[in-house]
């Protein structure tokens, strides 16, 4: 049996799909605060559970009889808040005898960066377990960058405008990450194992350069101060930083096929 949590989410709904084409339906849980909101997924024949990060023993009763969980880690970062519910995922998880987690941490998650920190602790708590595991380091999604509003902008404006000082990215879509995350629930070997996921690097004149081609409008790419980010300072200080400058080659192994680039994303954005 494999058990998946929050496949209401974008990420968790990526894999419940790709499992369904890999395994009969009867044997996928469906782990969901509101269980309403999958009721598609049930009249598919998924087995749909409550399951609440604050309700631990409502995980302990979706947890039950999971071979294989996929623990998608909680949105909610304030601070206390995701180390407390992932405390209560680890717990329910061995109080059902999961026989193994795949964790959604963060890449670099080991690496002391402050906003890291609840990931570097719940890889701890279930390292101290007696499961076997799998994280898989995430890199940023794609998407965060590459959306509608960012790229109609660019093409109103005919400019893109980026604080990122000239380093480049390795995101990944959100797609990619989670057929990754599948094919790790249903393939052998990775027991024990941590996976750096990234998509090939890239940089703003590329994606500039991509927007202006697939759009058939003129885009140029402008650099503009960290000050006048708005709400995407952070993330363009972590650019700035280099904190996305390193790739692996763990994602295409696990996909079977070279990531998902930067011109292909602005390509299906379009395309939609």
């Amino acid at each position: 049996m494999i058990a998946v949590t929050g496949v209401t989410g974008r990420l968790g709904r990526v894999v419940i799909e790709d499992l369904l084409t890999k395994v009969p339906a009867d044997q996928l849980v469906a782990i969901v605060r509101n269980p309403e909101k999958a009721r598609d997924l049930a009249e598919r024949g998924v087995q749909v559970r409550h399951g609440d990060y604050d309700d631990p023993d409502s995980l302990v009763a979706a947890f039950t009889d999971a071979d294989h969980l996929l623990f998608v880690s909680s949105p909610d970062v304030r601070p206390g808040v995701r180390t407390r519910q992932h405390m209560h995922v680890v717990d329910a998880a061995v109080r059902a005898a999961v026989g193994h987690i795949a964790y959604t941490s963060a890449i670099k998650a080991d690496q002391g960066v402050g906003f890291l920190e609840d990931h570097a602790v719940t890889e701890h708590l279930i390292r101290e377990t007696a499961i076997t595991y799998t994280f898989l380091r995430n890199t940023f999604y794609t998407e965060v960058f590459v959306n509608p509003p960012s790229v109609q902008a660019a093409v109103q404006s005919g400019e893109l405008r980026a604080a990122d000082g000239g380093k480049p990215l390795n995101t990944a879509t959100i797609r990619d990450l989670g057929l990754a995350a599948s094919a790790v629930l249903t393939g052998s070997g990775h027991e024990n194992r941590v996976y750096e996921l990234c998509g090939p690097l890239w940089t703003y004149p590329q994606l500039a350069d991509a927007i202006s081609e697939l759009s058939g409008k003129p885009v140029a790419y402008r650099e503009i101060p960290i000050e006048e980010a708005g709400e995407m300072a952070f993330v363009f200080q972590l650019v700035r930083d280099g904190f996305f400058a390193g790739s692996t080659d763990d994602l295409p192994k696990l996909l079977g096929r070279p990531a998902t680039g930067i011109r292909e994303a602005v390509k299906a954005l379009l395309a939609g």
